[in-house]
């Protein structure tokens, strides 16, 4: 039993280094779960958004993987399927509260995944968006947790129409985490210097045209940063091209 297990593990875990060599296109699964009476326009805006968004990340990988001729990766969205609560969060940090937690995703997400008909095992990580209507015109947030280096990533955001990229950027912000990058941001939510900024090398330094895909916003002056406001400003910087294997 302890060398199946073993085995077991060390396969997962050759599968999940496999996804950043970057031999073939990785498959993404974005699962919308809707929280509330989101407007319709908003949730075909997202899946439509999607196609530009793998655009964009393309034209990433072929800033630091110049020989490389691959697209990245393929999304499949799914959804959006009504449901009544968000992910499961732990009791604890105690060994025990961490043990329960992962019981309780595994059922929450499998229950999901069953439910839209996602066949977990085919793709490379899945992304679950949770959305919700925004609660005023000016209020709008997001909220984001994944595995580091794992296969899950989750999403939760107030959407309607001026929200959909936004959110967008911030599952790639998740999807990212999964293949190992880390977040290029501080305690309090500022970009760190100069790796949480998209071009550290422009001159002059400010204002920054994009935003760093692992920095939560865009900067525009010191001590200055405002969220993305498309697609078309996501950067993907050195640092994290190099976690996740984009650049020696």
């Amino acid at each position: 039993m302890l060398a199946v297990v073993v085995l077991a593990a060390l396969a997962d875990y050759w599968r999940r280094h496999e996804r950043t060599q970057w031999q073939r296109p990785l498959a993404i699964a974005l699962v919308v779960l809707r929280r509330g009476p989101v407007e319709e326009s908003s949730l075909a805006a997202l899946k439509e958004r999607v196609h530009e968004l793998e655009t964009v990340l393309e034209r990433e990988q072929a800033r630091h993987l110049v020989s490389n001729p691959i697209k990245p990766f393929e999304f499949q969205v799914f959804g959006p399927l009504d449901v009544s609560a968000s992910a499961p969060a732990p009791d604890g940090d105690a060994v025990w509260d961490l043990a329960v937690h992962a019981w309780r995703t595994w059922r929450f997400y499998g229950s999901i995944d069953e439910r839209v008909e996602l066949e977990s095992r085919a793709f490379d990580s899945r992304i679950y968006l949770f959305v919700r209507p925004a609660d005023s015109e000016r209020q709008q947030s997001v909220e984001g947790l994944s595995e580091q280096g794992g296969r899950i990533g989750s999403v939760e955001v107030e959407l309607d129409d001026g929200m959909v990229d936004f959110a967008l950027f911030v599952a790639t912000h998740e999807l990212f985490h999964t293949l190992g990058a880390t977040d290029k941001y501080d305690g309090s939510g500022r970009a760190l210097l100069p790796q949480g900024l998209a071009d550290p090398d422009q001159v002059p330094l400010y204002p920054q045209a994009r935003a760093e895909i692992m920095a939560r916003n865009l900067v525009v002056a010191p001590g200055v940063e405002r969220p993305p406001e498309s697609l078309a400003e996501i950067r993907v910087g050195q640092a994290t091209a190099r976690e996740i294997g984009w650049r020696d």
